[in-house]
């Protein structure tokens, strides 16, 4: 599946297919999230953190690729990330786009 953040795709024509998104959201356990807090005081990258949402962007780019592929299409196109905290230490990432289907 190829997924791009551009509207076009160079040299295909495109059908759209429609809205396909994907989301999840991740936190970390109690432990994690206490000893990133100790981090704040002395600075640094909080790298549990940012695991974290690297393994949400995945997951969300993973459950918006399925969404493609059950319409059975080719690309994604017009790709968008967006997170938000949902409570202290948790956060959803959603991953969208518009699927398409290569015109032959």
């Amino acid at each position: 599946m190829l997924i791009v953040t551009t509207e076009t795709i160079t040299g295909k024509e495109l059908e759209m297919l429609g809205l396909v998104k994907g989301s999840t959201i991740q936190t970390k356990n109690i432990g994690r999230d206490i000893t990133q807090g100790f981090k704040t005081l002395v600075g640094g990258e909080l790298t549990a953190y940012n695991d974290m949402m690297n393994d949400a962007r995945a997951l969300a780019t993973k459950r918006m690729v399925a969404e493609a592929e059950a319409l059975g299409a080719d690309a994604i196109v017009c790709t968008r990330y967006a997170s938000s905290a949902v409570m202290q230490g948790a956060a959803e990432v959603i991953a969208y786009g518009t699927a398409v289907r290569f015109r032959t």
